[in-house]
């Protein structure tokens, strides 16, 4: 009987923990983007068959957080940063792999939100400057 390859992250020996936010089959293709340094955190993005682009996984470096129990715990500010922007607390499935929510959809009754006001402004602001030195 052929041996089949293990799912990556499903030993608990790799460089990275695998945190899922939406399952691969949603997707065509996919591209690994680094987030900071090299070797750190990683974004799995996945193209879906009507041409967008959206998160399928998270990979955080082993250096940047730990394993308590079933949870996955951050040890510095950029893995805080990316388990603050999932919808949920990740849960371990095996190995090193993880699952959580993607991040809230925000109600269209609840916007602009206070980010998207203070992005608006600032967006603003650039552009008149732009328009003041272009004189």
């Amino acid at each position: 009987m052929p041996s089949t390859r293990a799912k990556p992250g499903a030993t608990g020996k790799g460089k990275f923990f695998h945190i899922e936010v939406r399952p691969k089959r949603l997707f065509k293709r996919f591209r690994i983007q680094d987030v900071g340094k090299s070797g750190g955190i990683e974004r799995v993005a996945g193209r879906r068959s009507g041409g967008s682009w959206d998160t399928q996984k998270w990979l955080i470096g082993k250096r940047h957080a730990h394993r308590q129990g079933s949870r996955l715990v951050a040890d510095t500010a950029e893995a805080r940063k990316v388990l603050k922007t999932l919808g949920s607390q990740p849960r371990r499935i095996g190995g090193d792999r993880f699952r959580a929510k993607p991040r809230p959809d925000v109600p269209e009754r609840d916007k602009p939100t206070p980010a998207q006001r203070r992005a608006r402004r600032l967006n603003i602001k650039k552009a008149q400057a732009a328009r003041r030195r272009a004189r």
